[in-house]
C-alpha cells in the first residue's frame, strides 16, 4: 500500500474546525447556478435502489390520542421510572440514572444540552435522556437465531423501530457475497477482514473512519489514534449527517461551527428565541 501524502488531505483551517466543513461548502458553491442549487444526483421514484433506500411504510402502532397537559412533574418522573425498569431493571436503571451528566459519571447521548460548570443535581437529566440510556442499556439482545430466521429483505421491510426494539448484537455481522442473511463472525474474524480490506486500499486516504455521537471519549479517541496511524485524517462524525448544514451556517456568521452559550448564559439573558422547537415537548 503506498504511503500517504499529507498534502492531498484536507486539513482544517481558519474558517473552520474541520476539514470536512470546506469541503461541503466547494460543493456547495459548485452546485449553486443561476436558476438556484441542484441536486447532485435526481432520485427516481421507479428504481427498486432509490425505493429500497427509503423507510418502510409501516407504521407500527402509531396513535393518535389528546396530548399531555403536563411535560414535567410527577408524570415525567413516573414515566422515566418505567423506561428504566422496563429496559433495564430496578438495580441497574437506579445505578445508570445516577450517573447521567455527573463528573464522575457520563453524558448523556440525548442531546448537547450543556450540564452546569458548577453545581449539579442529582438527576440532571430529562425524560427524553431517561428513555435514550433505558434504549441504550436494553437487556434484550438479538443471537444468531434471530438472523437465521429473518432474512436481509425482511428486516429491511420492518421499521425501524422495530428493528430497535429487538434488543443489541452480542457478535459481530457480516453479509457474504450474494448472500440473503446476516451471519454471526467471531471477533477475530472481524477484525482479519478489516485488516485485508485496508491493507488492499491504494492509499490510506481512500479509507474513512466514521463514529456515532453515542461514542464515549475513550473509543474514540483510539480509534481516530489507530487512523492517524494508518496514515490519515477522514474522521468524519455524526455531524456530518446532523449537524453539518448548522456548522457550516455556524462558521460563516459566528466564525464557530459549535454553540459558544452557557447555563449562566440563560439564567442572566433578557430575551431567548427558540426556533423549529417545541421545549414543552421535546428535550432541550
Amino acid at each position: 500500500m503506498k504511503t500517504s501524502d499529507s498534502s492531498n488531505v484536507i486539513q482544517g483551517d481558519e474558517q473552520c474546525r474541520d476539514g470536512h466543513y470546506r469541503a461541503k461548502q466547494d460543493l456547495r458553491t459548485k452546485t449553486v447556478t443561476s436558476t438556484g442549487a441542484e441536486p447532485a444526483v435526481e432520485l427516481d421514484s421507479n428504481d427498486s435502489t432509490s425505493l429500497q433506500a427509503q423507510n418502510p411504510t409501516d407504521l407500527g402502532k402509531l396513535r393518535v390520542g389528546v396530548a399531555s397537559e403536563e411535560a414535567a412533574g410527577i408524570p415525567a418522573i413516573w414515566n422515566t421510572m418505567l423506561y428504566g425498569v422496563g429496559e433495564m431493571g430496578p438495580v441497574r436503571s437506579a445505578e445508570a440514572f445516577l450517573k447521567i451528566n455527573q463528573v464522575t459519571g457520563f453524558d448523556c447521548q440525548s442531546c448537547a444540552w450543556p450540564s452546569p460548570d458548577k453545581k449539579r443535581k442529582i438527576f440532571e437529566f430529562c425524560e427524553n435522556g431517561a428513555k435514550a440510556v433505558s434504549d441504550e442499556s436494553t437487556k434484550k439482545r438479538i443471537g444468531p437465531d434471530f438472523f437465521a430466521q429473518y432474512s436481509i429483505a425482511d428486516l429491511a421491510a420492518k421499521s425501524d423501530y422495530w428493528l430497535n426494539q429487538q434488543g443489541r448484537l452480542t457478535s459481530p455481522m457480516v453479509r457474504h457475497a450474494n448472500a440473503t442473511h446476516y451471519q454471526p463472525i467471531t471477533w477475530p474474524e472481524a477484525f482479519s477482514m478489516i485488516a485485508e480490506e485496508l491493507n488492499r486500499l491504494d492509499s490510506p486516504d481512500q479509507a474513512c473512519f466514521y463514529t456515532s455521537g453515542k461514542t464515549t471519549n475513550e473509543p474514540a479517541f483510539l480509534l481516530q489514534l489507530f487512523a492517524r496511524q494508518f496514515g490519515t485524517n477522514n474522521l468524519p462524525d455524526c455531524s456530518n449527517m446532523c449537524h453539518e448544514s448548522s456548522g457550516v451556517a455556524m462558521v460563516e456568521t459566528l466564525g464557530v461551527g459549535k454553540g459558544t452559550a452557557t447555563l449562566e448564559d440563560m439564567e442572566s439573558t433578557d430575551l431567548i428565541f427558540i426556533f423549529g422547537n417545541n421545549p414543552g415537548t421535546n428535550h432541550p
